[in-house]
């Protein structure tokens, strides 16, 4: 499956990198997802942890015809979304 990343106008670069997230840390979550949800647009989102350890929610949408998806922007977690993300990842394992 490609990989592809909204591209800011103003910047010319990956949306992502406006919240200080590189595209790789992106393919990392979206490879190893603790979690992804479907939203009511039909964009899905992705939380997950880096190599390196930081949590980010990633929200993509999936073209299945192109067999591409493409990453609308993430940002890290922080502080209480984190403890309720982990919280959601240990009732999964029970």
């Amino acid at each position: 499956m490609r990989i592809t990343f909204y591209i800011d106008p103003d910047t010319d670069l990956p949306h992502v990198e406006n919240h200080g997230i590189e595209t790789t840390e992106c393919v990392e979550v979206l490879e190893n997802a603790g979690q992804d949800f479907k939203s009511r647009s039909g964009a899905r989102t992705a939380y997950g942890q880096t190599r390196a350890g930081r949590y980010l929610k990633v929200v993509y949408r999936l073209d299945k015809d192109e067999d591409e998806l493409l990453v609308i922007t993430a940002y890290p977690i922080k502080g209480n979304e984190v403890k309720a993300y982990r919280r959601r990842l240990r009732r999964r394992f029970r």
